[in-house]
């Protein structure tokens, strides 16, 4: 769901820290490989301006919009994907607050209400009739918020990507993963949570053990979007908390669970082997949508856009083709 970045606990702890203008269109465009061309933008959204990038913009696929997770991270892993997911427009941005995004620093925006009225925002200023939207993480969370709050005219599928859809149900699932642990990172764990003290280099070393397991399952990439972009780690300790497996911030209550049969659009569920947000919940959660189907990506774990990048990219282009190959 979430990776967090943080000093102490190097790359791997990113946020799970893991688009024009004000009046007209602010684009610049460039050639990331000979033959594909990138733009990249401003987007004016309640509270500030949000970075977007758009690859593939004269694809004749239907476009498709790329939700970061965190909340706090950044959508430049999605980059990996633009040289494999070539056959539609592909859009990413940076939620207000983190990444290359305004950063106000006004707390009352990071509520979900206002995440998908950023959705809203990019598909008026994007001119997006029609759309495919994919939510990694903590972006599944405001996918799924934007499919049963938002505009979804035009709205032709959502894809979970290891999604947050209910706190209650992650924290079971982080419960499980934790107790498949050494026994003794399993005591480190527990001793600090209850003692609430969450900076501790033991309670650290533990659960950097957690994300090797369940963040990265592959050696971490070197992904070139990401040299020098940052996330948000006050942001993701309000919403969220101290860890992937302890939540205490504004998202402790989150549960949407019971309102997923409300999503009758096509839906894929997509997860790593390892993926902290388990597989199996994963079937759990397609049985509650009426088109819902599930994909796992063989040998990665939660942020399996860089474990295994051309695998998570031919699952995502073949749904969307059989999706549009339905009309």
């Amino acid at each position: 769901m979430i990776m967090k970045y943080n000093s102490l606990r190097n790359s791997l702890r990113c946020i799970a820290l893991w688009v024009f203008a004000l009046s007209a269109l602010s684009v610049a465009g460039c050639n990331k490989t000979t033959d594909q061309t990138v733009v990249q933008g401003q987007i004016s959204v309640p509270g500030g301006n949000i970075f977007y990038e758009m690859s593939n913009p004269d694809a004749a696929g239907i476009p498709l919009l790329l939700i970061h997770g965190g909340p706090g991270s950044t959508s430049c892993y999605f980059g990996l994907l633009d040289d494999l997911i070539t056959d539609r427009p592909v859009i990413r941005y940076d939620q207000l607050g983190t990444g290359k995004s305004d950063r106000p620093g006004d707390r009352s925006r990071w509520v979900l209400s206002h995440f998908v009225e950023e959705i809203e925002a990019i598909r008026a200023q994007l001119d997006l009739p029609q759309l495919h939207i994919l939510g990694s993480s903590w972006g599944g969370t405001v996918a799924a918020e934007y499919g049963l709050e938002g505009n979804t005219e035009g709205l032709e599928s959502i894809i979970f990507a290891g999604p947050l859809l209910s706190t209650p149900i992650w924290m079971e699932d982080a419960q499980i993963l934790v107790s498949q642990m050494p026994e003794d990172l399993q005591n480190t764990i527990r001793k600090h949570e209850a003692a609430g003290t969450y900076t501790d280099p033991d309670y650290i070393a533990a659960t950097d053990s957690f994300y090797a397991r369940y963040l990265y399952h592959q050696p971490k990439k070197d992904v070139p979007e990401c040299r020098g972009v940052t996330g948000n780690s006050d942001m993701y300790n309000a919403m969220w908390g101290p860890t992937e497996f302890t939540a205490t911030g504004t998202l402790l209550d989150y549960d949407r669970s019971d309102r997923l049969y409300e999503l009758t659009m096509p839906v894929l569920l997509v997860a790593g082997e390892f993926d902290e947000a388990r597989p199996e919940t994963m079937q759990r959660f397609a049985g509650y949508m009426p088109d819902a189907s599930v994909e796992i990506v063989p040998d990665a774990g939660h942020v399996a856009m860089v474990d295994k990048p051309e695998e998570y990219a031919a699952i995502v282009t073949r749904f969307l083709a059989q999706i549009e190959a339905r009309k």
